[in-house]
């Protein structure tokens, strides 16, 4: 069969619907400032979908930055890979300065958080290595371990967050490293981005007593977010020295482009020489660099911005919890809102929420959580307001009146959504 063909007639589990979900369910464009109230279809629509934690984006220091680093270095450079002709004193400076700031020895600049952590899996990891890894893991992760399978490695997964599990998976992790001659990587995450709930890291990393195994943390959403400093959800379970390899991404907290991983400083150099991903790519732009810098300069002495952070936070999911609605397990800003109904509801509340309530927020359902359940994903940041809390406080009280007493059963989705 012509590949073409075949991809005509299957398009995919997200590609199905394109049809009817294209520009307005996968694919919006919200336009405007990065800001709490954006345009959606030429309306004003309060946002609550972008991982601007701590408000970075449109923060006048980091546009400042940006666009003198822009006019000054333009957006080409430097040229090259790094390890040919990409190195610059300011990539250096940042490197210093992250792993200074997560408490480790040195730290390796990635282009992107999602190759950075296929790569890193990768790189780190042999065919004769065993990696544990926790079931919810982010797709980044899981394509590493794709990758780590393909070329004969071994992988066992424990269910999410289940530490007895882990530990009978590291006992058939450590016969087989002793029957390969390997290691064993056990690889999670700090937050985890869907439900907000967090690893178990502090559990994790107790099982070092018991077992001889390295740790890696995607620590992504936690980054900037968790801990006394920001330093990341090991600083807040106090394990942070347990965390072998550190790793996180730009696109959350500190709203840019790029990633990073930490540890030891042999083992950061082995990355730095031999992650292809990085080596056959072109070096990360200087203004994104600089703006890094700057960024990184603000998470670590704008201590209010986080504090604010968790005011909305806690409001948000204190004033939700209060009017009886189900946010999971989530310990972090992340805010998943738990309803029960069938897809046809779930396209029905998103719109009634967008349209007449001017509300914008992610829809997450099957096979992503349970048939029968819509997770609506809520992201706080520091730019929201108490008001805008308020606000949807409200408005998701009666959206959920309406959809128990079964006004969203309804299919007539496709006349809207082609309009």
């Amino acid at each position: 069969m012509d590949i073409f063909d075949k991809i005509k007639m299957d398009r995919g589990p997200l590609g199905q619907y394109q049809k009817i979900a294209h520009g307005y369910f996968m694919f919006p464009k919200l336009e405007g400032e990065i800001m709490p109230r954006m345009k959606f279809r030429g309306k004003e629509v309060l946002t609550w979908s972008l991982n601007n934690y701590i408000g970075l984006a449109n923060h006048p220091e980091v546009r400042k930055a940006d666009a003198q680093a822009a006019e000054e270095w333009g957006m080409a450079y430097p040229m090259g890979a790094r390890m040919m002709s990409g190195q610059t004193k300011y990539h250096e400076e940042l490197e210093s300065k992250l792993a200074d700031f997560v408490g480790k020895q040195d730290s390796f600049l990635l282009n992107y958080g999602y190759q950075g952590m296929v790569s890193i899996v990768q790189t780190m990891c042999s065919r004769k290595d065993v990696i544990v890894y926790d079931s919810e893991s982010h797709a980044c992760i899981m394509d590493g371990i794709f990758l780590h399978k393909a070329t004969g490695g071994k992988s066992f997964v424990f269910p999410h967050n289940d530490i007895a599990r882990c530990e009978k998976m590291l006992q058939f992790a450590t016969k087989n490293a002793e029957e390969t001659g390997g290691g064993i990587m056990v690889i999670t995450e700090g937050v985890f981005g869907m439900a907000g709930d967090l690893g178990k890291l502090d559990e994790i990393v107790a099982l070092k007593k018991k077992f001889s195994f390295r740790l890696l943390v995607d620590d992504a959403h936690g980054f900037g977010t968790m801990g006394k400093t920001g330093a990341g959800t090991g600083e807040h379970f106090g394990v942070q020295d347990g965390i072998d390899l550190y790793f996180s991404t730009f696109a959350k907290a500190m709203a840019g482009i790029g990633a990073f991983v930490a540890g030891e400083e042999d083992v950061i150099n082995y990355l730095r020489y031999n992650m292809r991903s990085q080596t056959f790519a072109k070096s990360l732009p200087m203004p994104m660099t600089i703006g890094a810098l700057k960024r990184l300069e603000l998470l670590k002495t704008e201590s209010s911005l986080r504090e604010h952070l968790w005011a909305i936070v806690n409001r948000l999911q204190s004033g939700l919890k209060e009017n009886g609605f189900d946010l999971g397990e989530s310990a972090s800003p992340v805010t998943p809102v738990f309803l029960q109904g069938n897809v046809a509801e779930a396209t029905n509340v998103v719109i009634d929420l967008r349209e007449n309530y001017s509300i914008f927020c992610s829809m997450v359902i099957y096979p992503v959580v349970p048939k029968g359940v819509i997770m609506l994903r809520i992201i706080p940041t520091a730019a929201h307001t108490f008001e805008d809390v308020d606000y949807t406080i409200k408005s998701f009280k009666e959206v959920k009146a309406k959809l128990e007493a079964g006004e969203y059963k309804s299919d007539k989705i496709a006349s809207l959504l082609n309009a």
